[in-house]
């Protein structure tokens, strides 16, 4: 983002219960228009690792093995074995009489996002066997895509941030999804000013609704 249109200052952040990891295609990171970074700004409890085929990072099968965590690897249902896919959260403590939060026997959802274009997604998905052992969340949202800066042929595929929005509200972490989603909003709309040598506007809705979001925040509990 040029300087001009940085949004450096209106950077929020948002506890969660839940958190996100990103495994990142090779040239993912350095493309200007990866919202995988707006993530991390929103959610403290994002890491992110490149993915190779041939190598695996140790702190990434730490994480994975962590047991404060219940890892669901983000992706569509029909690319995965029909017993590895869920909809929903596994059930927690409080459905068997212990009273927890939701994320599988009172561990916190841990929401493993491939970050990359689709095909490179699906290649990671592929060539990943220590992901096997995790269940795959399907995604069912009702509306389509809202991203505007890279062209997708399929409605229903999503942006990282988009996806990252749908889990966290899945989870009960609301004001984080929708701070996330209105942060993507600025994102987007100054990108695209940049690119078309417009001013941005910091009174447009998308703004906005991130101050109000902004201002919400520190009064409400995140679930």
């Amino acid at each position: 983002m040029i300087p001009s249109h940085c949004l450096c200052a209106l950077r929020p952040t948002v506890r969660a219960h839940a958190a996100v990891c990103l495994v990142m295609a090779e040239f993912e990171p350095l493309k200007p228009s990866n919202t995988g970074w707006l993530v991390a700004d929103v959610l403290p409890d994002t890491t992110a690792f490149g993915w190779s085929r041939t190598a695996v990072d140790p702190a990434l099968l730490d994480l994975l093995a962590d047991p404060q965590w219940q890892p669901y690897v983000v992706f569509p249902g029909e690319f995965a074995a029909p017993e590895r896919v869920v909809t929903s959260l596994l059930p927690t403590k409080s459905e068997v009489g212990e009273g927890a939060v939701a994320g599988g026997l009172g561990k916190r959802p841990l929401f493993v996002l491939l970050d990359g274009t689709w095909s490179e997604a699906r290649k990671i998905l592929r060539k990943s066997p220590y992901l096997d052992r995790f269940p795959v969340l399907s995604l069912q949202p009702a509306l389509q895509s809202t991203y505007r800066l890279r062209r997708s042929s399929h409605a229903h595929h999503f942006c990282t941030s988009e996806v990252a929005a749908l889990c966290l509200a899945l989870a009960g972490d609301r004001v984080a999804a929708q701070t996330l989603d209105a942060y993507l909003a600025v994102f987007s709309n100054r990108y695209l000013q940049a690119r078309q040598s417009l001013p941005p506007d910091p009174d447009d809705a998308a703004h906005q609704r991130l101050r109000d979001l902004a201002q919400a925040a520190p009064h409400r509990a995140h679930r």
